[in-house]
């Protein structure tokens, strides 16, 4: 039960991704080929291959990360903080200062890894990043071998479904009826590549991937019954 887990033993994080080219134009001709079959059934008739660039940061094959922000709880003398840090810049670089982290910090059998959809998306995409980016993958992130009950991670969506595989519930829907602040800002998941790309605005990105690590945080909290976080615990360093 998620109540027995010791909050300081659990990492969350969230990543943001973009297009791995800034235009279509700027990909080879068997890139561009191949990004077409892959996104065939998405595009049926709709889109052209190029139309559909923008979304190419969900595949890990045609995007990459800009920035992994990571939280975690503090208890001292019977205070609680959430610190809340990034890794940015370029992407080996940033995989690589996230993968220190966790060998370094998160890699006893107690540690998990929390992200919401995070088994769909973040947990894979990062482990499809760093074997791109010819970098070791971590035994948090490696899941070869492992059981189903072995392996390390936790995911607010899956927690949510109570086995019902339907359905996608966003972040954003969960905090809401679960009466947590609502962790978006100016921005979403679809304009993230043009903030990068365009404004070159990393700091805002770093912003709104932080601001959802806290979310994710508050929604275990409220799993747990326990109280949510205020502002004057969360620290970001």
């Amino acid at each position: 039960m998620i109540e027995k887990i010791r909050l300081e033993n659990i990492l969350f994080l969230d990543i943001e991704t973009v297009p791995e080219q800034e235009h279509f134009g700027l990909l080879d001709d068997e890139t561009r080929d191949l990004y077409s079959a892959k996104t065939l059934y998405q595009r049926k008739d709709e889109f052209t291959a190029e139309e559909f660039y923008d979304r190419a940061g969900i595949w890990a094959e045609f995007g990459k990360i800009v920035c992994i922000s990571v939280g975690y709880f503090t208890f001292r003398n019977d205070i609680r903080h959430f610190r809340v840090t990034s890794f940015f810049g370029e992407e080996k670089d940033l995989l690589r200062d996230f993968s220190n982290l966790l060998n370094n910090h998160f890699s006893q059998a107690q540690h998990i890894m929390c992200g919401h959809n995070a088994k769909e998306f973040d947990f894979p995409f990062i482990a499809r990043r760093m074997i791109i980016n010819n970098l070791p993958i971590p035994n948090k992130l490696n899941l070869f071998g492992k059981k189903p009950w072995e392996v390390p991670h936790l995911d607010t969506m899956e927690l949510w479904k109570f086995g019902d595989y339907k359905s996608f519930t966003s972040l954003k829907l969960l905090t809401k009826i679960l009466g947590i602040p609502s962790p978006k800002g100016d921005i979403d998941g679809s304009q993230v590549g043009h903030v990068f790309y365009v404004e070159k605005d990393i700091d805002r990105i770093i912003t709104y991937c932080e601001k959802d690590v806290v979310a994710v945080a508050q929604v275990l909290l409220r799993f747990r019954r326990e109280e949510l976080l205020i502002e004057e615990e969360v620290v970001h360093v």
